[in-house]
């Protein structure tokens, strides 16, 4: 089932609407549309101006997704998108840039189910707006464990005066953000995380590990990604959907959520306007004015 629209004075044709993209929920590519399309205001200001890692899941879950991120010349001529010169690939990518909500829902109509924006913007692409910590768990560990980590991330980044917003990954994991404001490099944002890693693996060695290959850190414990801290690296953002069974959403929390009992799959794309309803964007700090890095590292000496 197709159909043509025309939204905001730009025309697009949405394909294969009926197309189950989580067979055993039932939930289609329609459904991913309509979501977007829902959530436009909210997760527009975290998309806005940065380019996109597209990563496309156009069969459903259950078949491996691929990254499309040279994606600009393949567009409609009224989607943005900016060139530049990728040293891995050894060319020049042109990433989408989304802007408006026409744009969003193409890429949503491309199969990307969930969005992948970089940490900083066209404005300055070297200075990320925020330094994340991802959470990533191996197979033996328990959410608990994922929020214990969390907890303890807090308090360093608390006794250092650093404001932090977590939100849940979607899948299984825990983010936690901590403003910048585009004032320092990617290189300072990656060493400064380094060190909260660094503090958090001490106080929790059982369980966590700053390793990244799975073989070499075994099946049990959490990784404590730093290293998501380079230009060019993505996480799904706040409000995106994730190709995971039950359609979870990356989701802002109160850090007062983040407690025994929080499920990674509690927040879902049936669930989370209501949630946005009632607590408002749990995630705005994180395009605030952003911390003072030297005297956090100073108050952590």
């Amino acid at each position: 089932m197709d159909i043509t629209k025309t939204i905001n004075g730009k025309k697009l044709t949405f394909s294969n609407l009926d197309k189950i993209y989580w067979p055993e929920e039932g939930y289609t590519k329609e459904d991913v549309i309509d979501y977007y399309n829902a959530i436009y205001p909210h997760i527009i200001k975290y998309m806005k101006d940065r380019p996109e890692s597209l990563y496309r899941t156009p069969n459903g879950i259950k078949e491996k997704g691929f990254f499309h991120k040279d994606a600009g010349l393949a567009a409609p001529k009224w989607v943005k998108y900016l060139p530049l010169y990728s040293e891995s690939a050894e060319k020049e990518i042109n990433y989408i840039i989304c802007n408006d909500k026409p744009t969003l829902l193409y890429l949503a109509n491309l199969g990307c189910i969930e969005m992948n924006p970089w940490n900083s913007t066209i404005h300055d692409l070297d200075k990320p707006d925020y330094f994340v910590l991802d959470l990533d768990p191996s197979e033996k560990n328990t959410f608990q464990q994922v929020i214990e980590t969390a907890r303890v991330i807090k308090e360093i980044l608390d006794k250092a005066g650093a404001t932090s917003y977590p939100k849940t990954s979607g899948a299984t994991g825990i983010h936690i953000y901590v403003p910048l404001g585009a004032r320092y490099s990617y290189e300072q944002a990656k060493d400064f995380a380094h060190l909260i890693a660094m503090r958090t693996q001490e106080l929790l060695p059982e369980f966590t590990s700053l390793e990244r290959s799975l073989s070499k850190r075994g099946k049990n414990k959490i990784y404590i990604d730093y290293l998501q801290n380079r230009k060019g690296q993505t996480l799904s953002c706040a409000y995106s959907l994730r190709p995971k069974p039950g359609a979870p959403v990356s989701t802002p929390l109160e850090w007062k959520e983040v407690k025994k009992g929080l499920e990674p799959t509690d927040f879902t794309f049936e669930n989370i306007l209501k949630r946005i309803e009632k607590k408002g964007d749990l995630f705005k700090g994180t395009l605030l004015k952003g911390i003072d890095m030297l005297k956090c590292i100073n108050r952590l000496s």
